[in-house]
Formats: C-alpha cells, structure tokens, sequence
C-alpha cells in the first residue's frame, strides 16, 4: 500500500505495516452490518437504511456517539468482494440504500466495493455518511459512485473543532468537501414515498452553548448553496448526549458536559427557518438518548 494520503491528516503512513492517525489497517473493519431505522426520514423510510459501521475516524470528537468503534478498530476486516457482498444482502433485505458510515478512512476499498455491487446489480443508492473532513482530491474518486452524501457540518470555528474534534484546520477543510459533494449531487431528491434517491443532506449537530456555532453554519450553508427547494437540506440535529469523553473527564469539558436546552434548540432551528431553509428536518428532545446508539456486536458481518 503506497503511503496514505485519503485525508487532510496527510499521515503518509504505510497501512500495511503501521496506522496513522485514524488507527485503520490496510482492509477496513466493520462493526456492524444491518437495517437501522433512525436516520432521518428520507434516508431510512419504511423499511430502513442498509447502514454499514465502520471502524476508525479521521477526527477525535470528545463527544462521539460511536466513540466504541471511532477511537477502537472492532470488527470483521472485510476488502472489497466481502463488502459489496454485504451490500447486496442489505438489499435483499429491503433497504432503501447503502448507507456508509465513517467510510472515509477506507475511500479506496470502499470505492472499489461499490464498483464491484453495482456491477453484480445493485440497484439501490449509495449514501456516504462523514463528517466532511475530507480531501476533495478523495471525493472526486467517489464521483459517479456516490448518489446521496450526507455530511456532517460540525463547526463554524476552528478553535472549537480543534478544542473538540483535533481538527484546527476543520472549516475550510468541510467547506471545501461540500462544494465537492454538491458539484457532484446537487440538492436533495426525493421519490414519491419520500425516500432520498439523489443529493446531498447536511446534518449539523447542535451543541450545548452552540446556537451561535449553528446560527453560522446556517449562514454559510445559506450563501453557498441558497434555500428554498433546490437549496440545502439541512438536519439540525438535537440528540446530542454527554459521551465519550465527556462523559469520562466532565470537569475537562464541562462547556457541553450537558444535553442542549429546549430553549437552545428553539432558537438554532428558529433562525434556520428565518434563513430561509425550507428543507429542514429537525428532531424531539427524545432523541437526545443512549438508547439509540447501535450495539457494535458484529451484526451482519
């Protein structure tokens, strides 16, 4: 394996000898393999997303939801038969896509995985689940493979992302990535039941104190790709829970060592819909739960 450039960290390691930055291996683990049922409606549907977990992150978000498998490699190493093989089976078993969670890490396999289902006949979009820090020189491997990302936009600043996801350069790094996205996608599609089938859907979860980190999110998502029903689709996400890292060292991050307020939340998503973000989806306080964490126990692997 030559040495690896796939993201911005440019660890230029040899992954068949040693890792880099993200902890991957040459052949990408997954921890789990199965319907999941709570993505956003356009992205699960009726019958469920076919999401793939996989193991290692270029980013080390203190508060990460999938923090067991983020900051650990789990899982079955699979390469790129063994993958498309997965996704074909999440097929036959009614999903409505192929939904790639942290595929970042593993672009090259995972792209050759992809190429390999579509010509055994998947049929069935492909959604890349990031956080956008990602290389454009990456995503423009993924064109025509890709049909639905569906991006993180964590930060408007790079004091925060350095303070909680290791990522000083983080916004100029994402901002880049999706204009990439939507050079390639363009606004969200849907079909008649509502389901994703073509686009980009940006997700931005909000943090406790975060309204104004969101209010500037809004406004950038807002001037680079407009409003309206070809501008962005935007997920303003309230599920954020004390995890990780926050949960182990609390008086270290004290600053989001709590759910958001219902108060917080009203605002953020007042002010998306002021900015004129028609395609919104935005969530109940019953998200902000543990409970729907998946078990990273192998499942479908």
């Amino acid at each position: 394996m030559e040495p690896c450039e796939i993201c911005p960290r440019l660890c230029r390691v040899d992954r068949v000898t040693r890792t880099g930055f993200c902890r991957a291996g040459e052949v990408p683990s997954v921890a789990r393999a199965a319907l999941h049922f709570w993505e956003e409606p356009p992205i699960s549907g009726t019958r469920g997303s076919g999401a793939v977990f996989f193991s290692g992150c270029n980013l080390r978000c203190v508060f990460c939801q999938n923090g067991e498998i983020s900051a650990h490699i789990k899982g079955a190493p699979k390469n790129a038969e063994e993958l498309a093989q997965i996704y074909l089976r999440l097929e036959s078993q009614g999903a409505h896509n192929i939904n790639l969670v942290t595929p970042t890490p593993h672009s090259l396999v995972v792209a050759d995985s992809m190429e390999r289902a579509r010509a055994q006949g998947l049929k069935i979009p492909f959604v890349w689940n990031s956080s956008a820090y990602e290389r454009v020189e990456t995503l423009r491997r993924l064109e025509g493979l890709v049909d639905i990302y569906l991006p993180d936009f964590k930060y408007s600043s790079d004091l925060l992302a350095k303070k909680y996801s290791a990522a000083p350069d983080y916004c100029s790094i994402a901002e880049a990535a999706l204009k990439e996205m939507w050079r390639q996608c363009g606004p969200l599609l849907v079909d008649g039941g509502g389901v994703a089938v073509k686009g980009v859907l940006v997700r931005h979860l909000l943090l406790p104190r975060g309204v104004e980190n969101a209010r500037r999110v809004v406004d950038a998502l807002a001037g680079w790709f407009g409003g309206g029903e070809k501008g962005v689709a935007l997920s303003l996400m309230r599920q954020y829970t004390p995890m990780h890292l926050v949960l182990s060292e609390p008086q270290k991050f004290a600053a989001i060592a709590r759910r958001v307020t219902p108060l917080e939340y009203d605002r953020a998503a007042q002010y998306a819909m002021d900015a004129g973000i028609s395609q919104l989806w935005l969530q109940g306080k019953e998200a902000a739960s543990s409970e729907f964490t998946p078990l990273f126990n192998g499942e479908g692997t």
